[in-house]
């Protein structure tokens, strides 16, 4: 526990133990499951934690309470990581409101069905809750990233918690408890916004204008450090995320290979866009890298080259779902460029081509590279051809 403000306490838990994230996100440094309580002549407790590590964050609450009775029971969202602890709470303090977004309400009764609540409170974009000294208010944040999802200011303090927006994969014990002391901050930030959160960059952007008036001094979000100094910076990363901007220049080159030409083939294109002068190439093995940093890497970059195999009259499946995670995201203002390998009836450049075409304002420059089973001398020009279009 830790004390964020005067009577503001962190009372948030860490998962060391957990290993898939929303069962398919790689998380090598657990997660946090992020709450809060604000002690004042109300008590209010800011969402809870996942059941995995329900006893330990109810043991949290106990303590930090120091015998005062919780009077509202705050839900900004819905999902499971944060409110699988509102059964016990509930059971433990009948008597206190539970309040939310209208939305959340009926999502709670779907995830305790046959619960009865004795007191619930719904509120709306500026409605406010008083506790003293300290007063939550409300802004609603659709689809950021469920629709029932509220965000609150601590009008005292200045104090935003932000639900799962500014979130980050990792526990904090694991990483830094606030922000500016975790280096990895934006790379484990951006991995988790765009696999998060990516698909709803218009509904982040209204977020962030509502907010834009507003006195922030703090960023408190339901997974990730808080956000204590250069709020500045952060603001900006996801000004940027959100409208689909180019964070760094540069080209990602993603390959998919079966027997290795196409890595061959990838690894060789890499080296001619850096020697034609590119000023950061990343490179992923969408076969056995973590598919979220390809995404990642994906939107970060505003250019890309993607090289995968023919398989079975399609594209090879690691590429196949790399593209159909790009599209369940939103991948969109981004320039594209394709090379398919085939030893007999090549096939994977056409369901590339389809595939992106279906993306919004995703433009596939040059012509498509067929490499038949492995490279050879006369390759070199439409390589050659491909990485100058990239570029251009």
């Amino acid at each position: 526990m830790k004390e964020i403000a005067k009577g503001i306490r962190y009372i948030g838990v860490d998962d060391l133990d957990l290993d898939l994230f929303e069962s398919q996100y790689d998380v090598p440094e657990g997660m946090a499951y992020n709450s809060y309580l604000i002690i004042d002549e109300k008590v209010a407790i800011l969402d809870t934690a996942d059941a995995r590590k329900g006893e330990e964050w109810m043991q949290n609450l106990e303590e930090a309470l120091e015998g005062r009775q919780p009077d509202y029971l705050v839900i900004h969202h819905m999902e499971p990581d944060h409110s699988a602890c509102v059964a016990p709470v509930l059971d433990k303090y009948p008597g206190i409101t539970v309040v939310g977004s209208a939305m959340a309400l009926k999502f709670l009764g779907q995830f305790l069905p046959g619960r009865a609540i004795q007191s619930t409170l719904a509120v709306k974009e500026g409605d406010t809750l008083p506790l003293g000294t300290h007063t939550l208010k409300f802004f609603a944040a659709p689809m950021v990233h469920w629709p029932e999802v509220m965000v609150s200011l601590d009008t005292a303090t200045g104090i935003l918690f932000s639900a799962d927006a500014f979130g980050k994969f990792g526990a904090l014990s694991k990483t830094a408890f606030w922000a500016d002391e975790d280096p990895d901050w934006a790379c484990e930030g951006r991995r988790y916004y765009f696999n998060i959160c990516g698909k709803y960059g218009p509904q982040v952007q209204a977020l962030l204008k509502k907010l834009g008036g507003e006195n922030i001094s703090l960023i408190a979000p339901l997974h990730g450090p808080v956000i204590r100094k250069d709020l500045g910076y952060f603001l900006d990363l996801y000004n940027t995320w959100s409208s689909y901007g180019v964070e760094t220049e540069g080209v990602f080159v993603a390959y998919a290979s079966i027997h290795g030409g196409t890595a061959q083939v990838a690894q060789m294109v890499a080296d001619k866009l850096k020697a034609l002068g590119c000023p950061k190439v990343a490179v992923s093995d969408l076969t056995r890298d973590d598919r979220a940093e390809a995404v990642e890497d994906a939107f970060r970059y505003g250019r890309m080259v993607v090289a995968a195999c023919s398989y079975d009259a399609g594209l090879f499946t690691p590429a196949y779902d790399f593209l159909h995670s790009l599209h369940m995201k939103g991948y969109t203002k981004r320039k594209v460029a394709l090379i398919e390998n085939g030893s007999w009836a090549p096939s994977a450049g056409r369901v590339m081509k389809e595939m992106f075409g279906a993306m919004k304002e995703v433009e596939v420059v040059g012509d498509l590279v067929t490499i038949r089973s492995r490279y050879k001398a006369e390759d070199e020009a439409a390589l050659e051809a491909l990485c100058k279009a990239i570029l251009k």
